[in-house]
């Protein structure tokens, strides 16, 4: 089994950025497609960013296309979702999610980071 932990989660001025990471605290990371979901309250969970295996591809959801940034370091065992111009309409409790392959079956969930975006 694959467990999976976020952090890097905060409070940040519209304009800002942050940096998520995803490890495995169990498992071997490099062998899933990485993808990162959100969910704000009341809202449903939406997917914003997601790297294949080997990292040579990625896909972003039109929210998110030029903002953040997907990547993965299989050698460290972590997957980092970097934040930039943060909106407020960003603020979610943002998911690592293993997958067979991006747009592929969700096989494993992290407990969430919150990240909120306000002045």
């Amino acid at each position: 089994q694959l467990q999976l932990v976020e952090s890097g989660g905060g409070l940040v001025q519209p304009g800002g950025s942050l940096r998520l990471s995803c490890a495995a605290s169990r498992g071997i990371l490099s062998a899933y497609a990485i993808g990162w979901f959100r969910q704000a309250p009341g809202k449903e969970r939406e997917g914003a960013s997601c790297i294949s295996s080997s990292g040579d591809s990625t896909i972003d959801a039109d929210s998110v296309k030029g903002r953040f940034i997907i990547s993965r370091d299989n050698a460290e065992n972590v997957v980092y979702l970097q934040m930039n111009s943060l909106k407020p309409e960003d603020t979610a409790v943002y998911y690592c999610v293993a997958l067979d392959y991006c747009s592929g079956t969700e096989e494993y969930w992290g407990q969430g980071t919150q990240v909120t975006v306000s002045s």
